[in-house]
């Protein structure tokens, strides 16, 4: 199975160009082995950072940069996201080598940053073509994506030199206040205003708080398989949200984007990973598989849930905005009002479902 055919490398997208002249000549600075000039493609997963594939008659790298546009103050910080990948490097094998970053934003617009590419295949949408997995090598594809989950979790991260990447005690409250706010700031005319689950958020934070490294986006498409065997995990990408929070809460996170074969037409039309073939775990039994292998109680993961659902609905409104006012003109955000509204409505169908709503 061919590597860019697993990762989706493909065109650069109108609008989203890079000066190549600028990035050739900063990155030849700050690693002066790289021959030729680039090979310049981009990848289509993403919905936030712009990705960027760079291949040199020597070398394969990747860039990351900022999306164009309005964002949040505290989002898109390559310059964070450079550094803990670093530090995290020598304790999580599964992180990709950094290589350089570039605060100056004078150099193409922005800041940016460059790691060495991970070889192998990102199981987006759909696996590959060519690779049918039986369900018992799909489970097993399943159980590993989630023991690299729990191996996160169980991170030193006094150790490791991270205790300064977030603020760790108070984190639930913290959440909630932050992604409230930034959903009030992101909405359009089209969405919910979501203040009845803003509210029962704020009022059923957690008894409880642990702390530990969080990802805050591990999903399918941002692990890397072995193309030799595409049930082992070989790499961990994005870590652009990844903090000190709580265990439960990046679990959340993770299964806001996990649609099972039997959801409605609504999860299928927002599915972006393979948790869908017959072999994966239900929601129910990642919850009850990740809680047994962490020692955590999986009894009630009501809060959990809605809060992982209400947050994918700011990020994906925060996305429609830019859409909605011309920020940027990839087709594939047009209709993500339509997945807010769908979010918002599978909150309040959890918070009914748990009983009555404080």
């Amino acid at each position: 199975m061919s590597a860019d055919a697993a990762d989706e490398a493909r065109a650069v997208r109108s609008g989203e160009e890079l000066d190549i002249a600028a990035v050739d000549a900063w990155l030849k600075q700050a690693l002066p082995a790289l021959q030729g000039t680039p090979q310049v493609t981009q990848y289509a997963g993403g919905a936030s950072n712009w990705t960027y594939r760079l291949q040199y008659a020597n070398d394969d790298l990747i860039l990351r940069r900022p999306p164009a546009g309005t964002k949040a103050k505290s989002a898109h910080d390559m310059g964070r996201e450079f550094r803990i990948q670093q530090a995290l490097k020598p304790v999580f094998p599964l992180v990709p080598e950094m290589r350089a970053y570039c605060a100056d934003a004078s150099v193409i617009g922005a800041e940016f940053y460059a790691m060495q590419r991970l070889a192998g295949i990102v199981p987006r949408k759909n696996l590959p073509r060519g690779i049918a997995l039986p369900p018992e090598r799909v489970r097993l594809l399943c159980t590993n994506v989630l023991d690299t989950l729990v191996a996160l979790h169980r991170v030193d991260h006094h150790a490791a030199g991270l205790a300064g990447i977030g603020k760790g005690t108070g984190y639930a409250q913290r959440q909630i206040e932050g992604w409230s706010k930034r959903y009030r700031d992101a909405r359009t005319w089209n969405v919910p205003r979501g203040d009845r689950i803003m509210r029962w958020l704020a009022a059923n934070l957690p008894a409880q708080e642990r702390i530990c490294v969080t990802h805050n986006d591990f999903r399918f498409d941002n692990v890397v398989l072995d193309p030799v065997d595409p049930t082992r995990v070989v790499g961990v990408l994005d870590w652009e949200l990844a903090t000190l929070g709580d265990p439960l809460m990046d679990l959340g996170n993770t299964l806001a984007y996990w649609v099972e074969a039997g959801d409605d037409f609504m999860a299928q039309g927002m599915r972006r990973q393979p948790t869908h073939l017959p072999g994966m775990l239900s929601r129910r039994e990642v919850v009850d598989y990740y809680c047994g292998k962490m020692d955590f109680d999986a009894r009630d993961f009501t809060f959990h849930e809605v809060y992982g659902l209400f947050r994918l609905s700011a990020i994906a409104q925060q996305i429609y905005y830019r859409y909605h006012h011309g920020q940027t003109r990839n087709p594939a955000f047009k209709r993500f009002w339509l997945f807010v509204n769908y979010l918002h409505w599978r909150c309040r169908r959890a918070i009914a479902r748990q009983g009555s709503v404080r």
